[in-house]
């Protein structure tokens, strides 16, 4: 260092202009910068040295078994694809569950038969009956009280149960074992003990035991497949068919969609190219306002704990609306036009009302026996295979 500052300084000294005192602070300034980086050094070195002899101290600990994460069960059998009805848009389904024949015909067995029964249901289909469209045809019946919703075309929702809780199909089976009777873990020992679907499970996803996670993706499989669409409605308005609907019927339509009449379609909506008849939100209507204006079900803000989520539920599809009945989460209006005259009121009030809705009692006799003329036509088919196994 002492070399390079006296090489400095004669550097410095050759510059006749510059005054004595600024070669000095020159000097000191360049020795510094040294010394900073002599410590800058030692200290990289240091801790370099330090992390290889915690490297080498761990390696003498013996080497840690790997964690082994379990790969995602996925059916093993030939995928499938599923034509959906006239009216309905392309079938969504997750990369990690393709539909395949093994897995729905393991769906279907299990969906209807008695071994994931439990004491309020003897099997899914006691709930989602087909013969109202997979709903139940009755109010209540749910532990927490609520109607249970039609599963058709259920494959198309972006979440599930009233209060959107389950993202997928899957998530309403991989459900908390306090959920019943959607939690199915107690019901996967039952499974692997009886041995009877042992064969199914195979042929769906190869060897291994009964896992909650197959069981809940069979059942998922099957669900997506239960669809309804090719109504008089979509015949008419997608297939081109004008004798489908009934004049009563077109008139409806036209004050279903009409903003400035029904506005039905600014939940129930559809578009040029497929009709889901839900825009898959929430809204109050409020429905659950009890006797002295509370809120008797606090709806989606059960799960989201948002303020303007109060009472509010998942628009349900129209779709079979005519098949469905009761209606609303608590199967309060048993049928359409009880549910009719509901919206004609503008619901219940409430802090969280959904502004969309507003009193009808302008619409006239015919437009009103025109809506319920026009619900009718949305009752569409079922594909045979959804039925119970045997019956088709």
């Amino acid at each position: 260092m002492g070399r390079a500052i006296q090489r400095d300084s004669e550097m410095l000294g050759r510059t006749n202009r510059i005054p004595s005192y600024f070669k000095l602070e020159r000097m000191k300034d360049y020795g510094r910068e040294v010394r900073t980086m002599r410590i800058q050094r030692f200290f990289l070195h240091g801790t370099v040295l330090y992390l290889m002899c915690t490297v080498a101290f761990l390696a003498s600990c013996g080497e840690q078994p790997p964690v082994e994460v379990e790969a995602p069960v996925r059916p093993i059998g030939q995928v499938i694809d599923i034509e959906v009805p006239l009216g309905l848009p392309e079938l969504p389904v997750p990369t990690d569950n393709p539909l395949t024949a093994e897995t729905i015909a393991l769906g279907r067995q299990l969906f209807y038969g008695s071994i994931l029964s439990i004491e309020t249901a003897p099997s899914c289909a006691n709930c989602h009956d087909p013969q109202h469209s997979f709903s139940q045809g009755q109010p209540g019946g749910a532990a927490s009280g609520r109607h249970t919703p039609a599963l058709i075309n259920a494959a198309y929702w972006t979440t599930l149960f009233w209060d959107g809780r389950a993202s997928s199909l899957e998530d309403v089976h991989l459900g908390s074992a306090d959920d019943p009777p959607h939690g199915l873990q107690g019901i996967v020992d039952r499974l692997n003990i009886e041995g009877t679907y042992a064969g199914l499970f195979e042929k769906a996803f190869g060897p291994g035991p009964v896992t909650l996670e197959k069981t809940a993706k069979a059942i998922a499989a099957f669900e997506r497949t239960i669809l309804s669409g090719n109504s008089a409605f979509d015949r008419y308005f997608y297939g081109g068919d004008q004798s489908a609907l009934s004049e009563e019927a077109k008139l409806g339509l036209e004050v279903f969609h009409d903003p400035k009449r029904g506005n039905c379609a600014a939940c129930h909506s559809f578009n040029d190219d497929h009709a889901l008849f839900s825009d898959n939100e929430f809204h109050n209507s409020g429905v659950a306002v009890g006797p002295d204006f509370e809120l008797v079900d606090l709806g989606r803000f059960g799960v989201t704990e948002v303020d303007k989520d109060r009472g509010a539920f998942r628009t349900p599809s129209l779709r079979n609306v005519s098949r469905t009945a009761p209606y609303m989460h608590d199967g309060s209006l048993k049928d359409l036009k009880a549910a009719l005259d509901f919206y004609i009121g503008a619901g219940n009030s409430s802090p969280w009302h959904d502004p969309e809705l507003h009193e009808l009692d302008f619409l006239t006799g015919p437009e009103r026996a025109g809506l319920l003329a026009f619900l009718e036509s949305l009752s569409g088919e079922l594909p045979p295979n959804v039925h119970p196994p045997g019956s088709q």
